[in-house]
């Protein structure tokens, strides 16, 4: 049977382990010395992601900004996040200041968490991330415009729904493509994980599997890239496709792991240089795998694919393509 690569989808013929998408001027942000970090505001992703950088950031992250439209809020985090603290060591924690509309994109890397339009918990049978897209696509575009204009050259790191388009929303507004990366990936990869914990029949994902595509309904999980079982890897799929509507049947958004696992641990990861599933622009669209940030560009993990697994990346690839 054929084998195929990731890279096959947007270079044919292409036949190396890895793919670097980007360019050394780029990575220009990507230095190795801490960095100074902005979110964009602050509500139950923004500050659950705010949550998890304050306390395991200190290694990679210098100082988090903080900017909402709604002053007291602003307010709370600023004093609640700068008390988070072990004893006598004051000062190991990234800080944590109100940083003003001017001085927004004085950063190395941005963080856009806003949503508008999040359907209600009593609200079934939609895909909320679809229905955020046209509402969530204006505001990324108004600040990605933004970020051109005081000529930011950091990360523009986008977490709300759906990642993968709204990073194509940003690129349209002038940002390059090389430094937009769409964080969604990360907690549909954990969320597989927690399914193949609790069922032996998807131990092998534990092991052997991988995510790839967009966070919501063309999401493709494997059950293992070594021995691929296409039925065994749907079904792993549609658990974790569905898994934030079973959270909203028991009356909850489903934002802590999302926040967390997308959000805080993966971007820690790509600050580090360490692999990890985010969304990149592959062939000029933004694509969900697994991959690592390097001084001379963005470095694709480029698997052997089976024929079966690949048609499915390659409907993904197509649906994203059009909707872009």
């Amino acid at each position: 049977m054929k084998q195929y690569r990731l890279t096959d989808l947007f270079l044919e013929g292409y036949q190396e382990n890895s793919y670097l998408a980007g360019c050394p001027q780029d990575m220009e942000w990507f230095s190795g010395k801490k960095l100074r970090l902005h979110i964009f505001a602050l509500g139950d992703v923004g500050s659950t992601l705010l949550t998890g950088l304050r306390l395991m950031g200190e290694d990679v992250i210098s100082s988090i900004g903080i900017y909402d439209v709604r002053e007291p809020v602003l307010k709370r985090w600023e004093f609640e996040m700068n008390q988070v603290e072990g004893p006598w060591k004051y000062d190991h924690l990234p800080s944590v200041a109100i940083v003003t509309p001017e001085r927004l994109f004085d950063c190395d890397v941005f963080v856009f968490c806003a949503s508008l339009g999040i359907p209600p918990v009593t609200q079934r049978n939609v895909d909320v991330r679809m229905a955020q897209y046209e509402a969530n696509a204006g505001l990324v575009s108004e600040y990605a415009a933004k970020a051109v204009a005081a000529g930011f050259s950091g990360l523009f790191a986008l977490v709300s729904d759906p990642v993968d388009p709204l990073c194509n929303a940003a690129v349209k507004a002038g940002l390059p493509e090389a430094r937009v990366k769409g964080f969604g990936l990360g907690v549909m990869n954990a969320r597989a994980a927690y399914f193949a914990r609790k069922d032996s029949r998807f131990a092998s994902f534990l092991a052997e599997g991988a995510a790839f595509g967009p966070h919501g309904q063309d999401l493709v999980i494997a059950n293992s890239l070594m021995v691929y079982d296409d039925e065994l890897s749907r079904e792993l799929t549609e658990l974790t496709v569905t898994a934030n509507l079973r959270m909203r049947e028991l009356g909850f958004k489903p934002y802590i792991a999302p926040a967390l696992s997308s959000g805080a641990l993966s971007l820690l990861a790509v600050l580090k240089g360490e692999w990890h599933y985010s969304s990149t622009c592959l062939g000029g669209v933004f694509f969900g795998a697994k991959n690592r940030v390097t001084p001379q560009g963005i470095e694709v993990e480029n698997p052997s694919l089976p024929e079966t697994l690949y048609y499915r990346l390659e409907n993904a690839y197509q649906n994203l393509k059009e909707l872009g």
